[in-house]
């Protein structure tokens, strides 16, 4: 299991955004965090392992419950920002597809939102099935495509202010990726030898402020963040316009956004 060029790239889009993550993004992202923990079967006196932690959001919500945790990332911000949220959790440094834990260490194992970050995906969830106990759970969540309305604001903005996508952003080697449908991400899990695996769509309205939803891309976040950065400020400025104009029909009668979204939350048994 070697790095790809997409893993390094993403380690350095994220490094140093810990904080415009929170504001933006990881509000976002922290939806899904019962229903993963749930999945995972993480309850008291479990061990778990959070990869990815981001600023500790899933790893708070596994010690609320009594479990034992484990809060790994890649990035020294987030670390920072995880052991303030969750300061009974052990926050260490690293990263899949190779975590520095025994096979077999914990009761559970879960990615919230991290499998969209990894160039080998497959090579991901086998090393979280690899530090399971049997019996024990892994529990994932990535984004879907089709996107929902969420995600798609970005791109019609991008496109409605005549702003294309650069060809050379990195990407999952196509031999690596896999479907990201329900299908899609069940399989992925079974190929890594999980028992009874399955995949349901978590759907809900995402409650943000206009300006803290800008606030991630702005600060270089995920791939619009990448192409912003690539822009001179006029175009910028034309995206922020039609980010406005698309972003109104969601607008809510005290300035905030309904935004529709969707997530892929899949799980299954080591044996």
């Amino acid at each position: 299991m070697i790095d790809t060029d997409f893993d390094a790239h993403e380690r350095s889009r994220w490094a140093g955004r810990a904080d415009a993550y929170a504001r933006s993004f990881g509000r976002l992202c922290a939806y899904p965090a019962e229903a993963l923990l749930d999945a995972a079967g993480v309850r008291t006196g479990r061990r778990m392992i959070d990869v990815g932690t981001g600023p500790g959001t899933v790893a708070a919500a596994a010690l609320s419950r009594g479990a034992e945790v484990v809060a790994v990332d890649a990035e020294p911000g987030m670390l920072d920002a995880a052991r303030r949220a969750a300061p009974g959790a052990e926050v260490r440094a690293a990263v899949l597809p190779r975590l520095p834990v025994p096979s077999g260490d914990f009761d559970a194992a879960v990615a919230n939102f991290v499998l969209n970050h990894v160039g080998d995906p497959a090579a991901g969830v086998a090393e979280l099935r690899r530090v399971v106990r049997p019996g024990g759970r892994v529990a994932v969540t990535v984004w879907p495509f089709p996107q929902p309305p969420l995600q798609r604001l970005w791109g019609a903005a991008l496109a409605a202010a005549g702003v294309a996508t650069p060809p050379d952003l990195p990407r999952v080697a196509p031999e690596r990726d896999f479907p990201r449908t329900e299908a899609g991400l069940t399989g992925l899990l079974a190929a890594a030898g999980l028992a009874e695996a399955r995949c349901v769509t978590l759907t809900w309205a995402h409650r943000t402020d206009p300006e803290d939803w800008w606030a991630g891309p702005a600060a270089g976040i995920s791939t619009i963040g990448h192409v912003l950065e690539r822009q001179p400020p006029a175009a910028r400025e034309r995206v922020r316009r039609e980010y406005d104009r698309l972003a109104a029909p969601y607008r809510q009668a005290d300035g905030s956004l309904a935004l529709p979204t969707a997530a892929l939350l899949a799980s299954g048994r080591v044996d």
